[in-house]
């Protein structure tokens, strides 16, 4: 079984915190449920380490994202949730995408997900409405997205890499990241040293491949002794669906359309985007949910009459 896990660490300075990450597992779950090809692997898995990264380095407690990526690209919109606790689910709209390598021979995750369009990050802190904010797409490679929006909308200044090896099967080989996050006390000398280092070191999925763990990804970045290791979080592709939830999503569907699936079709299947598990409702439930939807409906007018009063 894949031991994925993610590092955080600081740098001994104080100049740096950082991440790695060993998604591989995650990846491959994904990839297996949605029997997704390269490109569609490549930019869905780059996302989901990204994910994984990000709710490590800004959420705790039971706080959750939502981040989602559509630049325009044959693979449409990549969608992921992840917590603080190393728990993550993702699928993309187009699963079956298969482009020519790139120049450098790799798959072209940027000609894929396209730059013409935005990633939105929505952040639940617990209260009724959610945080949200969105950046321009960078490059559509997802690391330099991932960058672009830490500085922008987070304002801190960070360095992504993601990094999904695919066979040529369209399984899973390695996948990982790393993130790295400028503190106060770093100076100019120190993020140049960092720059020019990040350019000198292989791809993560290179390092993987190569047995490399996060914990020596790191230590190639910084120097093994320049490093306080401060977790070490098991990490996973976990999906909360369930029949009970589709049947509230069904609720919210507005009673004429309930009335015409229960008087055309009988019933009705529904299919989790994220994990691909099938939820069934036969004649008798879709009924017990039209009653919610129709009481939903009163409410709301009886709301809406309130509120024309005062």
């Amino acid at each position: 079984m894949q031991n994925d896990h993610l590092v955080k660490s600081i740098t001994k300075d104080g100049m740096f915190r950082a991440y790695a990450i060993d998604a591989t597992g995650v990846v491959a779950e994904a990839q297996k449920r949605q029997a997704t090809w390269s490109a569609s692997s490549a930019a869905l898995g780059r996302t989901l380490v990204g994910g994984l990264l990000l709710s490590a380095s800004v959420l705790k407690g039971q706080e959750t994202m939502t981040i989602q990526i559509n630049g325009g690209g044959p693979v449409g919109t990549i969608m992921v949730d992840a917590d603080a606790n190393g728990h993550v689910k993702g699928y993309v709209q187009h699963p079956h995408v298969h482009l020519p390598l790139n120049r450098v021979h790799k798959i072209d995750v940027g000609k894929a997900v396209g730059v013409n369009g935005f990633m939105q990050v929505m952040k639940s802190m617990g209260g009724d409405e959610p945080y949200s904010s969105s950046v321009p797409l960078a490059s559509g490679e997802i690391g330099d997205d991932f960058t672009y929006y830490l500085a922008q909308s987070e304002q801190i200044p960070s360095a992504v890499g993601v990094s999904v090896f695919v066979n040529d099967d369209n399984s899973i080989k390695v996948a990982g990241g790393y993130l790295i996050q400028t503190l106060p006390d770093a100076d100019d000398a120190a993020i140049d040293r960092l720059e020019k280092r990040l350019k000198q070191i292989p791809m993560v999925s290179e390092l993987l491949l190569s047995q490399q763990s996060p914990n020596d990804i790191l230590n190639l970045i910084f120097g093994e002794d320049n490093l306080e290791y401060l977790t070490d979080t098991p990490v996973e592709f976990t999906c909360n669906c369930s029949k009970k939830r589709f049947a509230k999503s069904l609720s919210r569907v507005s009673p004429d359309e309930l009335r015409a699936i229960i008087a055309e079709d009988h019933g009705a299947e529904l299919i989790c985007h994220f994990c691909g598990a099938r939820y069934n409702y036969d004649e008798e439930e879709l009924k017990s949910i039209l009653a919610v939807s129709e009481k939903r409906v009163e409410l709301d007018a009886q709301k809406d009459d309130n509120e024309a009063k005062k």
